[in-house]
This record gives C-alpha cells, sequence and structure tokens, in this order.
C-alpha cells in the first residue's frame, strides 16, 4: 500500500476528496515531485455551508471563492468555528471590494491590472495585512477574460513588485475550453521561471494532473469534489 504524506490522510466519509487527493499525490509522484507540494484549493464558490462542511471534517482546510459578496456570508462563521481555514479569491477583484477582500482572504489570485495593484498596495499599508498575491495570467488572450496577456506579463510583474512593492507568490491561469491546456500550462511555467516565481496556481477538475506534470504549486478543484455547480448563493 502507497504511503502518502501525513496531511494527504483523509477521512473517507468523503469519497469526492479522498478520490481527488489519491489522484494528485499520484500525478505528483509520476512526475516526480512530492504531493505535499502540489495545494488543493477546494473551489466551493455557490455551496453553502453544509456541503462545505463534511470536507472540513474530512480535513481539508484551503477553499477558493470567486465572489467577497459570497463569501462574507458563509467565511466568517465557519473560520471562527474552526482552526487553519486558508481562503483563496480566485475569481476577478472589482477595485472598490479590494478592502474587504483583503479582510476576508489569505490568497488574493485575481491580481491582472495597475489600478488593482495600486489599490491593494494602499489597502495592506492601511489594514497591516498581507496575503499572498499571485498575478492573472490570460495565457490565451481571450478577449472575454480577465488577466494580463503573456506578453505584458514581465513588465507588469516588474511593476507590481517595483513601484507598489507588492509580493508576489505567482501566477495563475485559466486556459480556453477548447485548446490543448499543457501548451497553457508550460507557458504559465516559463513566464513565472524567469521571473524568479514559485507559485503557479493552474489545472482544475478536468485537467489538474497534465497541470501538476508541468509544476502547479495550486490545483483549484471543485466539482470533483462537491459535485455538479448548486446555483448562486445570494
Amino acid at each position: 500500500m502507497t504511503h502518502h504524506p501525513a496531511h494527504l490522510d483523509v477521512d473517507a466519509g468523503h469519497p469526492g476528496l479522498t478520490q481527488v487527493r489519491q489522484r494528485i499525490a499520484s500525478a505528483a509522484i509520476d512526475a516526480g515531485r512530492r504531493p505535499e507540494d502540489v495545494t488543493l484549493v477546494a473551489v466551493s464558490k455557490t455551496f453553502e455551508a453544509s456541503a462545505i462542511e463534511p470536507v472540513i471534517a474530512a480535513g481539508q482546510r484551503v477553499f477558493g471563492e470567486n465572489r467577497v459578496q459570497e463569501s462574507k456570508g458563509k467565511w466568517p462563521a465557519l473560520k471562527s468555528r474552526i482552526q487553519g481555514i486558508k481562503l483563496h479569491l480566485i475569481g476577478p477583484l472589482q477595485s472598490n471590494k479590494a478592502a474587504e477582500a483583503l479582510a476576508l482572504f489569505d490568497c488574493i489570485q485575481s491580481l491582472d491590472r495597475e489600478k488593482l495593484a495600486r489599490v491593494l498596495a494602499d489597502e495592506i499599508q492601511r489594514q497591516g495585512r498581507s496575503p499572498e498575491l499571485f498575478i492573472e495570467i490570460n495565457s490565451g488572450e481571450e478577449g472575454q477574460k480577465a488577466g494580463i496577456a503573456p506578453r505584458a506579463a514581465d513588465r507588469f510583474i516588474a511593476l507590481c513588485r517595483e513601484t507598489y512593492g507588492l509580493g508576489i507568490a505567482g501566477l495563475m491561469c485559466i486556459p480556453p475550453a477548447d485548446e490543448e491546456p499543457a501548451l497553457h500550462f508550460a507557458l504559465l511555467e516559463t513566464i513565472a521561471r524567469r521571473n524568479g516565481l514559485k507559485g503557479l496556481s493552474m489545472g482544475m477538475s478536468a485537467d489538474f494532473e497534465t497541470a501538476i506534470r508541468f509544476g502547479a504549486t495550486h490545483v483549484r478543484i471543485g466539482s470533483a469534489i462537491f459535485g455538479e455547480r448548486h446555483q448562486k448563493v445570494a
């Protein structure tokens, strides 16, 4: 029987989470990596606390949400009861919500424009909180998607660091649905490496094993754990 690191040991009471963690561990080992170097971000957007609590009970502590407002409605109570919860904002962030986002989230993965960098820098100073920051790269240069174009990435990373004094933990991307994700994961890894960034948030339910092969440090997985999406929580 394969022995996985302690923090991958799970409660058999949540089969979706158990299976995902086993797949992460196998993909990491196949890629010559350590399973503990891949953080599972369980994407709980649109799911209510009653659906999230069994996943927490099975040992999961890192969760991803898309919307500040929805997160404010369900996470403060859960965080007050359960130690060690880490919240990642993985959806677009409006500048006027930056203060609320900084107060609630431990990681913001969707830094994608100069105005937001400026507002976050001001709020970090004001609140004295410093969540991890990932820059979102629009790897497919899709018009309807947020993110920095790959050709502008180096300049934007430098701007965040040098002009606004932001510590950048890594990069995030969402490949186009109809393209081979490996190409986008390879591109993200290349940009990160030449800028000395360790964090790579890439890979979702359909392609996370490929992302791990290309060096993902964070995989964002929702439906493989929680099942199909519910309607949006008000």
